[in-house]
């Protein structure tokens, strides 16, 4: 069956709020086995958001909307479904009963407008919603006619109707929406993906073109991250398990193509959580001397739980006096070779993990721009030094974009560094430059 999602808020089209509901809307569609080929975001207007719906249920089977079911007069995506599969709009007792709890329960009086929430189209289904007011709708049923003359006349249609906050979604859709769309269709969609760092798409592309022009069902498809790469294999299947089953020898086939240059098969498994996975996994202490990335590799490492077993202190050194006084920076150094330097980075790693009496330490310096550049030293040129147990690895990058752009690729590098010279000084992999 094809699915269709639009989201509807004019604040979504204004950028004012990040439409996170038509990522998560979309996973779950495919994880159910629905094909879902087209998604849209619709501002609080009748009239064009009736055209959406119109346009929807033409070429889509299963219409799933979120948003505009709040009581104020620009909500209108309950009464718009409802006029266009010629349903009328009638009070639910138990609906204005559980509006009423709601606001009872927190010490507040429900107002007039409120119970807009409680009229239901007729035939519909009722979601409860055990976290807001609204409660969400399925209007199952036939396309009414226009005098015989619309297009999809009869064609029969689930419309889906969600509340807008992911809060009050999210446990909708899985407590209701799933079961019955999991009814419709008894295929499952699964997925795994495998996560690279260190390599360009354009290589990891090449490298399994053959795969990807054999692809039937799994399918293979690459995508391009900050400083990473995966490749998600999808199966189509009857159930989870058979879906499994068929992207094991992909998986595996990857694997052997890429060994250590995969960090990860997990789907919740991010860069800095493989790193500070190695650091725990070996008894690591880390600490990170920072210039152009003033704290960003430090914050990503940080974000991670049971990260405070490893990491004891780190280093914002910007200016050259900082770099010398708190890292022990030569100043010779500095005046020869100047603070973005293969020498100046190898001192700043050196001197942190001196400092910090750490095993492992990371030092980042170069140009984030959008000055400071020269002929010799270009904005984006940056040094990364990493030192595991005294052994210094120094690497040199040109990263392009602005300023914001450069320093996430240098966090990111700096990660996958952290992580290979790891595994070079531990399992004796020896990576490329």
């Amino acid at each position: 069956m094809i699915a269709e999602i639009i989201c509807v808020g004019t604040e979504l089209l204004l950028g004012n709020v990040v439409n996170t509901n038509g990522a998560y809307l979309a996973r779950r569609c495919a994880a159910l086995g629905l094909s879902c080929y087209y998604q849209s975001v619709v501002g609080d207007n009748g009239g064009r958001l009736k055209e959406a719906i119109e346009t929807a249920v033409n070429r889509s089977d299963v219409l799933i909307l979120s948003g505009g079911l709040g009581p104020t007069e620009d909500d209108l995506t309950k009464e718009t479904a409802a006029a266009v599969m010629g349903r009328k709009l009638i009070l639910d007792e138990k609906s204005k009963e559980s509006i009423a709890s709601y606001f009872k329960k927190r010490g507040m009086e429900a107002t007039d407008n409120n119970w807009k929430q409680a009229m239901i189209p007729e035939g519909a289904l009722i979601l409860e919603n055990h976290n807001g007011t609204a409660p969400g709708v399925i209007i199952p049923g036939e396309v009414p006619g226009n005098g015989g003359e619309t297009e999809v006349a009869g064609k029969f249609v689930h419309i889906v109707l969600l509340p807008g906050p992911p809060s009050e979604l999210v446990p909708m859709f899985e407590e209701s929406v799933v079961p019955y769309l999991s009814a419709l269709e008894p295929g499952v969609i699964y997925s795994q993906t495998v996560k690279l760092c260190g390599v360009s798409e354009s290589k990891v592309e090449t490298q399994i073109q053959d795969l990807i022009d054999a692809q039937t069902n799994p399918t293979i498809a690459t995508y391009a991250k900050m400083g990473e790469v995966h490749i998600r294999v999808t199966a189509a299947a009857a159930d989870e398990k058979e879906a499994k089953k068929l992207t094991k020898p992909v998986v595996k086939e990857l694997k052997n193509r890429f060994g250590y240059d995969i960090y990860s098969t997990e789907e919740d498994t991010t860069l800095e959580k493989a790193v500070v996975d190695l650091l725990m996994a070996n008894a690591l202490t880390v600490t990170c001397a920072e210039s152009c990335t003033g704290g960003m590799l430090s914050a990503r490492l940080i974000n991670v739980p049971g990260i405070s077993d490893s990491y004891k202190s780190g280093y914002v050194t910007y200016s050259n006096k900082a770099k010398r006084r708190i890292l022990g920076v030569k100043k010779g150094t500095l005046q020869k070779h100047g603070a973005v330097s293969r020498q100046t980075a190898e001192e700043m790693a050196k001197g942190a993990a001196f400092v910090a009496k750490a095993d492992v330490a990371v030092a980042v310096t170069g140009i984030a721009g959008p000055d400071g550049g020269t002929e010799e030293k270009p904005v984006g040129l940056v040094y990364i030094a990493c030192s595991v147990k005294g052994k210094v690895t120094v690497r040199e990058y040109h990263f392009s974009g602005n300023r914001e752009k450069i320093r996430v690729s240098t966090t990111a590098a700096a990660l996958t560094l952290m992580r290979r010279c790891m595994l070079e000084y531990f399992s004796k992999v020896t990576f490329g430059q």
